[in-house]
């Protein structure tokens, strides 16, 4: 096993990985990135199914440091995205160990250092100064218990480990699940396959996507004329921020739900099925999905929407939650999401004390500035506790988040430690709360994926605008930092079980 030492270890090679590695290296930083798999990309390596793209603007989807002229689209495919991150990495030159998983990362509290041990092909140890994770928050595909799925004699695969072995067409496909990827997908299958079962335990509210292709000579003067790219991108941040009151119910949110309300009542005829496809919560409490062939793919006879939840599996014939067996299917397809409030990398992350990050997070995710943990020196988190965003572009949080990084290292001394206070931590996470409290995603009806179940805590979006964000921790001046405190563990702040919401 070789071992080696770094300045700073980054465990990522997608946008948050690659972002951070441009910072921190322009920071004058020497930097080293770890990938468990053999190329860089994150989430759009691994989502290949039909129809995946982007719901974001393709040219707010991108680097600040990387504008790209050449997007074929308003909404870029999948494809596109993931050989721009390509180009990025290429261009970059960074320091990347690919087929790199972590195993461990320990906090040597006597060096001050972080001991870590990737596993693949050729196992190492890594000794970094900084260790910074950017594993994102949609890396580990959740599929969820059902009685009996082992019997089951086809396929079965989830939407993010798409099998492109299995022929679909003439083939009977049951998919499970009906938010961002089954509203991607479903039409694809509808196309391909003799049948398609949509297995939905909540309606989405869909509003119209629009996007079209870009010409020849609109691509030619975005790359002529970069200056044209600059005020494209700029009017799409400012759209984007705008989005923030629609979805975190304040003046616009109305006006949103009925926009929604009148897209399905266009695009489907049939008032029995448009009654099950319309969401018994509030406007944003789930993701706010964006779609212009959905509903005509449900409403075209190729699909069969079964409005409740897949309950059990007996050989070929799938039970519903509502009683209604669906038999002759061949093929099983999880839209399920993925593990976000738990991440997978939180049990093996160990800090002062020996306490793993899941110890600590085991009320749900905290952290100061959604990025760094007390009881955790010389971390940081990007894609994190509250880093998400439901209005507009996660790309901008990441860029900040890593600037955040970079300014918060030029404060520590060579070789010294950086401690965020439980106090700054505590203060974060009410804060949090208070800004969480009577926003639909806590009190809207729903169940969604930003809430952690345990503490029923807003932990994975950022109750904010991304210049709400950048001017919180602005603010902050180092003040949050205890470079000098001793090495003791530090317990989790404490919180109620309702996370002080009414």
């Amino acid at each position: 096993m070789t071992r080696r030492s770094v300045e700073i270890a980054i465990v990522g090679a997608g946008f948050a990985g690659l972002a951070a590695a441009m910072t921190l290296r322009d920071a004058g930083h020497d930097v080293a990135v770890f990938e468990r798999a053999d190329r860089v990309g994150g989430t759009w390596r691994e989502n290949t199914y039909p129809g995946v793209a982007c719901d974001v603007p393709s040219h707010l989807y991108g680097l600040a440091r990387h504008p790209e002229p050449n997007w074929s689209a308003e909404f870029a495919p999948g494809a596109e995205i993931q050989a721009y991150l390509e180009r990025v990495a290429a261009r970059e030159r960074f320091d990347v160990t690919f087929d790199a998983p972590l195993l461990d990362a320990d906090w040597d509290q006597d060096a001050s250092t972080w001991r870590l041990r990737f596993g693949g092909a050729q196992p190492a140890e890594v000794d970094a100064e900084v260790l910074v994770l950017a594993c994102g928050r949609l890396a580990e595909p959740r599929i969820p218990a059902v009685a009996g799925l082992e019997s089951f004699p086809g396929p079965i695969f989830h939407t993010a480990r798409w099998d492109h072995g299995v022929d679909l067409a003439g083939r009977n496909v049951a998919v499970v699940g009906s938010g961002a990827s089954a509203v991607q997908v479903v039409p694809e299958l509808a196309r391909r396959a003799a049948s398609v079962t949509l297995f939905q335990r909540s309606a989405a509210w869909i509003v119209p996507r629009g996007g079209r292709p870009f010409t020849d000579a609109e691509r030619q003067r975005f790359a002529e004329h970069p200056e044209e790219l600059a005020a494209l991108r700029a009017r799409l941040d400012a759209e984007g921020e705008a989005r923030f009151s629609s979805r975190s119910g304040g003046a616009d949110a109305a006006a949103a739900e009925a926009a929604a309300r009148a897209h399905l009542a266009t695009q489907v005829s049939d008032l029995r099925l448009r009654e099950l496809l319309t969401p018994d919560y509030a406007f944003g409490c789930k993701r706010v999905l964006l779609s212009d062939d959905f509903y005509p793919a449900v409403a075209s006879g190729g699909v069969a929407l079964e409005p409740s939840a897949l309950a059990a599996v007996e050989h070929d014939e799938l039970v519903a939650a509502s009683g209604v067996r669906h038999g002759g299917i061949d093929v099983v397809v999880f839209a399920t999401g993925f593990q976000t409030t738990r991440q997978p990398y939180a049990t093996f992350v160990r800090g002062e004390g020996g306490t793993a990050l899941a110890e600590h997070w085991a009320a749900g995710m905290t952290s100061f500035a959604s990025t760094v943990v007390a009881g955790f020196p010389n971390l940081f988190v990007l894609n994190g506790p509250n880093a998400s965003l439901g209005h507009t572009s996660s790309v901008l949080m990441l860029e900040a988040q890593a600037e955040f990084a970079a300014e918060a290292l030029s404060r520590r001394a060579p070789g010294g430690v950086l401690r965020v206070t439980p106090e700054a931590e505590q203060a974060y996470t009410r804060m949090v709360d208070e800004r969480a409290a009577g926003t639909p995603w806590l009190t809207g009806g729903c169940r969604n994926w930003y809430v952690d179940e345990r503490s029923r805590r807003l932990t994975l979006v950022w109750p904010g605008t991304v210049a709400d964000y950048r001017a919180v921790i602005g603010a902050t001046g180092g003040s949050e930092f205890d470079t000098e405190g001793p090495a003791v563990p530090v317990a989790g702040p404490a919180l109620p079980v309702n996370g002080g919401q009414a």
